[in-house]
């Protein structure tokens, strides 16, 4: 004779099986959602210009504004090709080794990176540098090719351009190079600055001369 509980308690314990295997199907693509989530926050591109919302509300750029040709910080390199290539926006001079991170990106130079200061890890910071040999620095011969004289930032106020402070080993602020002209009307533009530099510092007029003498 059949014992009818045991009976009975087969078809259930299966039915309890297929039960939890059921929540445990359910579980998994809930798990992954929620791990997949705070990737999809990091990739999220409200204004669809290339650049993910997290890092443009880091650097100070607007999350909810296509800007990815705009150059906050006139260096040369717009905001997209800062994304990609790991700079700051807002700083014409990532690294600070006195090259602006447009012209370090654009001369497509391996001894030049615009996020390392010394790439060759040589002592010498890569605006110091003559990458190709003719006797003028990196930093100047940048200078040299842009296409009108730059206003220079003064970022400690002192009255002495920062790339000057950085030929000169004093240090102060942060070396940000120079700006992109804003317009045609000369602006704020030094013009002891046409020529690159090349006389160390010596071409430059007018002030900035005289400070140098009472210093």
């Amino acid at each position: 004779m059949t014992d009818s509980s045991s009976a009975f308690r087969i078809p259930a314990r299966r039915a309890v099986g297929a039960v939890a295997a059921g929540l445990a199907a359910m579980a998994v693509p809930l798990t992954l959602g929620l791990a997949g989530a705070p990737a999809q926050a990091a990739r999220a591109d409200t204004d669809h210009d290339g650049m993910p919302n997290q890092w443009e509300a880091r650097h100070g750029l607007d999350p909810h504004r296509a800007n990815a040709h705009a150059d906050a910080d006139k260096d040369g390199l717009a905001n997209i090709r800062e994304f990609r290539n790991h700079t700051d926006p807002q700083v014409q001079d990532t690294d600070g080794d006195g090259e602006d991170d447009g012209d370090e990106v654009s001369d497509q130079d391996p001894s030049t990176d615009p996020t390392d200061a010394d790439t060759d890890d040589d002592g010498t910071v890569d605006g110091d540098e003559d990458s190709d040999g003719d006797g003028v620095d990196n930093e100047d011969e940048d200078d040299a090719d842009e296409a009108c004289a730059a206003d220079d930032e003064d970022s400690d106020g002192n009255g002495v351009d920062d790339e000057d402070e950085n030929d000169q080993g004093t240090g102060q602020g942060e070396d940000q190079g120079d700006d992109a002209c804003a317009d045609d009307n000369g602006g704020n533009s030094d013009s002891g600055d046409q020529g690159g530099d090349q006389g160390g510092d010596s071409g430059r007029t007018g002030s900035r001369v005289v400070w140098y003498a009472v210093k």
